[in-house]
């Protein structure tokens, strides 16, 4: 174990000892929190800390480009990587000290046999939207989060809500197999403009990321028609009809349930969630709002998806 600065800061843990050795023992001051990332931390994985802090008395960054999610093509090897910089985005006031732990491993320690045998298996809501557009990509994101989990071992589990079906399919794990972990979303965080913060956002141009703004000037216009009422299809159509006028190829725009991300029917009242993918000069971002149709709209600044904070609860109630 390495501690991070020589005034009582964190641990960073590069491998499995280190971290068991650096992990409070159970009851011993309160409560774990872990928040899982994939580095290249922003403002948007500050606030998952800071509310991890104020919720647990030991707080468990983990920074791992897990390569499971990714699929052919995509950008494993250009992933951003910056453990230095990330460290001491960590260590700000508020954020991490003395009995907090980043876990930092290589791939060859969270898979020390190789790509797993058995991995988790997303189900129905890892074969739309996400999954259909990066086949496999959720079944390896809860492979990882799993074995983090397991790891960790902490009390509550906290992830972003812009990654909403992520979100979706963790609580769908946790439930199905009774993991005792409390998962908390929080909501997501943008930049003075309205763009969704996000780690890819580094490789947009100027130029793209005025276009980029369209994203969530669109799901902020589509909040305003569900709160006037507009359909389903109408809300879908009118996001697609801005994407389209800011020239970005769309990957998908959906209106579904909260939970199971299925389509909703074009009577549906009540909660949905409005996502959509698009990529920009060739960077894939993502967005989303919560809606409730047939009412009034949480808004990208509302409540957060799928009524989160009524949603967190333990094991089959997350």
């Amino acid at each position: 174990m390495n501690p991070l600065d020589s005034a009582g800061g964190p641990t960073l843990a590069r491998t499995r000892q280190e971290l068991a050795d650096a992990l409070a023992p159970t009851g011993a001051g309160g409560a774990r929190a872990v928040v899982m990332t994939m580095g290249a931390l922003h403002a948007g994985h500050v606030e998952l800390v800071r509310e991890a802090k104020r919720l647990a008395a030991q707080v468990v960054v983990s920074i791992f480009v897990n390569p499971l999610q990714f699929g052919p093509g995509e950008d494993l090897d250009r992933y951003p990587r910056d453990l230095d910089g990330d460290l001491a985005t960590l260590t700000g006031e508020g954020l991490l000290g003395a009995g907090d732990v980043v876990f930092a491993p290589t791939p060859e320690v969270m898979y020390p046999e190789g790509d797993p045998v058995v991995r988790v298996t997303a189900g129905r809501i890892g074969e739309v939207l996400e999954g259909a557009s990066r086949p496999g990509h959720l079944d390896g994101v809860l492979t990882v989060v799993l074995k983090l989990l397991h790891l960790t071992r902490p009390d509550v589990a906290l992830f972003g809500e812009k990654d909403a079906q992520q979100l979706a399919a963790v609580r769908q794990m946790v439930r199905d197999l009774d993991v005792p972990v409390q998962v908390r979303g929080v909501p997501t965080q943008r930049d003075v403009e309205g763009l969704a913060l996000s780690s890819r956002n580094a490789y947009l141009t100027p130029e793209q990321r005025a276009r980029a703004l369209a994203l969530s000037r669109s799901l902020r216009d589509a909040a305003e028609a569900a709160r006037a009422g507009a359909s389903p299809d109408d809300l879908r159509a009118r996001v697609r009809t801005a994407l389209d006028a800011a020239q970005i190829d769309v990957d998908y725009v959906a209106l579904v349930d909260p939970r199971t991300f299925a389509d909703v029917a074009a009577d549906h009242r009540g909660m949905a969630v409005l996502a959509l993918a698009a990529r920009v000069g060739g960077v894939r971002l993502i967005d989303n709002t919560t809606l409730e149709l047939g009412g009034s709209d949480l808004g990208l600044h509302g409540a957060g998806v799928a009524g989160t904070r009524q949603a967190d609860a333990h094991q089959g109630e997350a």
